[in-house]
């Protein structure tokens, strides 16, 4: 990042914190995407808490900014695994964090599986989660009770901008990595499992692009809503599939299970928009299908009469090539720091929340102020 971006990036999030004061002394645990812009949005976090740990989600490290956040920050590795068993997750926020005031700040729900432990037992207090993604709202939603506040900005209006140009991103990436083995996307039946905001945005890039586009959800009103804007739509996943050259799962919740593989066409490619774990069931494959690397980035899968192609190992496709989004991530970055600084002041009951609309309009006032050049 040159110095002059640098420079207004860092002016802007003064100015969010700023707006968004901290109110108690509180720690944070960060798990976050460790991308080039990244470090910004961690000097900001540290004006409002003590960063505690930063926890990079393994498939989105850039090497040099990891380097340079150490430098800084303490980081420590990230599994799902570390986060699910509820007496290692305890035990890891004891020996962090052991006796103060946090709040979690999470990337698809990693404290889900062990948050009623966490705030029960810890010596401290867990002051509240809050999330980025639809899979992790989903989890949180998920749960029985919450017994602490979780604050999300998946389905606030400051991210359509990014969801939109993700959707984008997902589609560049995929097309970059079919084309790296000598083929094209041009006019082949695509699917898209999954029509939430990213789901949404993939399904119009691709037609775009000219693709003839099949689209399924497990909902029925977004099956209407992807029926009315013309596309083809399924009453099955296997339905959707059958037919598809390239499947892309934007459901953040188990898009293809173990049973669905059979139903994919014969060299069919598959992508996904998130963690391959939160969306495509692979490991109950390993012991089936033989694996093979084709080219960077893309692994062929085959069994006896069946074999299809699974991009960036299944993780999120767009990552391989960064995943930028433009200024329009630090609208979401900025509402996370105004949720955290929020949760510090204890404004939040048990129970799932968003945040005002009053605050979402003072981050996009100050966006604008910075960026709208």
């Amino acid at each position: 990042m040159e110095s002059p971006e640098r420079a207004r990036l860092d002016a802007f999030f003064r100015q969010i914190t700023a707006q968004f004061p901290a109110g108690e002394t509180i720690t944070t645990l960060v798990i976050t995407h460790l991308l080039p812009e990244r470090p910004a949005f961690l000097r900001g976090m540290a004006a409002v808490s003590t960063v505690g740990a930063v926890l990079p989600k393994p498939r989105s490290i850039h090497q040099p900014t990891l380097d340079a956040v150490r430098r800084t920050l303490p980081v420590h590795d990230l599994t799902r695994e570390g986060f699910t068993d509820e007496t290692q997750a305890l035990d890891y926020l004891e020996a962090t964090a052991g006796g103060r005031d946090v709040v979690l700040v999470d990337i698809g729900g990693y404290f889900a599986a062990s948050l009623d432990t966490l705030v029960s037992k810890f010596s401290g207090r867990i002051l509240g989660v809050v999330e980025d993604t639809e899979n992790g709202h989903q989890r949180y939603a998920a749960l029985d009770s919450l017994l602490c506040p979780v604050v999300s900005v998946a389905r606030s209006p400051l991210k359509d901008c990014e969801d939109h140009l993700v959707g984008r991103s997902i589609v560049f990436s995929t097309d970059a990595l079919v084309r790296a083995r000598g083929d094209i996307l041009t006019s082949r039946n695509a699917c898209v499992i999954g029509f939430g905001k990213v789901g949404r945005a993939i399904a119009q890039t691709l037609r775009a692009q000219d693709l003839r586009v099949t689209v399924y959800d497990s909902d029925p009103v977004k099956r209407v809503q992807a029926h009315s804007l013309g596309f083809r739509t399924s009453a099955s996943t296997t339905e959707a599939v059958h037919n598809a050259e390239l499947v892309l799962c934007a459901t953040g919740n188990l898009a293809l299970r173990h049973g669905d593989f059979a139903a994919l066409r014969n060299g069919a490619y598959l992508g996904s928009v998130t963690s391959s774990e939160d969306e495509l069931e692979l490991g109950s494959l390993h012991d089936l299908y033989k694996r093979s690397p084709v080219e960077a980035q893309l692994t062929r899968y085959e069994v006896t009469g069946h074999y299809f192609y699974v991009l960036a190992d299944g993780g999120a496709v767009n990552f391989v090539h960064g995943a930028a989004v433009g200024a329009y991530i630090h609208l979401v970055q900025a509402e996370i720091l105004a949720a955290t600084a929020a949760l510090s002041h204890t404004r939040f009951q048990p129970g799932l929340h968003e945040m005002p609309a009053a605050d979402r309009n003072t981050i996009a006032r100050t966006w604008l102020r910075h960026f709208e050049r």
